[in-house]
């Protein structure tokens, strides 16, 4: 099997490949990271899981039956971001649904994380075709996700609409510097995609218990509310200084 190169610790570790001292002493070496590269761009991933994470991903990935494919692993991920959009809509009626949107999350990470893992390991990799795909369900996917929070009665409606445009500003941004820069980054200050599944599923059973939240003197207010708010700064944050980054990059690399 054609195993394909991983960049761990800001280390690429591919059969015959060794880090040299220049990237040893690099600062992205200093950090965990996490980067897989393909004939378009870089994928970097600074999250707290990243390294553990990819070392899960490869082994479940080369002991997948032959007859499971990435793009089955796609359709499975998009279906169960569906799915959690849907239970937290049903949770409106009855909070025992809050449990399959903690199932759907995990499905949603085994479908939507391992599906390009797959086709790496397997050296089946379509860089075009799978970034497309892949962020244009992710897109749909959250679009359903936050749209069943807006409905649920445990998140109000009009913060849920402000996350969902944040995210999606955040995202064009996001999409926009991988063109132009040929690096797209999967985490910001140390949270990707699944740390952020993780603190959904926590919120999401803490529900479960009370949907409320005490902040002591500044009052009691529904859980999914905080959260919320934390979302759309965080998501403000790193469109900003990522704009800002991308910008001062660009511009000092075609000075007039």
């Amino acid at each position: 099997m054609n195993i394909p190169s991983f960049m761990v610790r800001g280390f690429e570790l591919r059969l015959g490949r060794m880090p040299t001292l220049t990237e040893c002493g690099s600062q992205e070496a200093e950090a965990s990271v996490v980067a897989e590269a393909n004939s378009l761009h870089v994928r970097k991933n600074r999250s707290l899981l990243a390294v553990p994470e990819k070392k899960a991903l490869v082994w479940l990935a080369t002991r997948l039956p032959p007859w499971v494919t990435s793009d089955q692993l796609t359709v499975l991920g998009f279906a169960a971001m569906f799915l959690a959009g849907l239970a937290y809509w049903l949770a409106r009626w009855n909070r025992l649904a809050l449990y399959a949107v903690v199932i759907a999350l995990a499905v949603n990470w085994f479908g939507d994380s391992l599906d390009g893992t797959l086709a790496r390991v397997r050296n089946q990799q379509r860089p075009r075709y799978g970034f497309y795909v892949d962020h244009v369900l992710d897109i749909v996917g959250t679009s359903f996700l936050v749209g069943g929070l807006a409905v649920s009665g445990y998140m109000s409606s009009l913060l849920a609409l402000v996350m969902l445009v944040a995210y999606l500003l955040a995202a064009a941004e996001e999409f926009l510097a991988t063109h132009v820069r040929q690096v797209f980054h999967l985490s910001f200050f140390g949270f990707g995609p699944t740390e952020l599944r993780i603190i959904l599923a926590i919120g999401t059973l803490r529900v479960l218990c009370s949907p409320w939240a005490h902040l002591g003197a500044l009052g009691t207010f529904r859980l999914f509310d905080v959260g919320g708010i934390i979302a759309i700064v965080g998501l403000a944050v790193k469109l900003l200084a990522s704009g800002a980054r991308n910008s001062r990059a660009l511009y000092l690399a075609e000075k007039l």
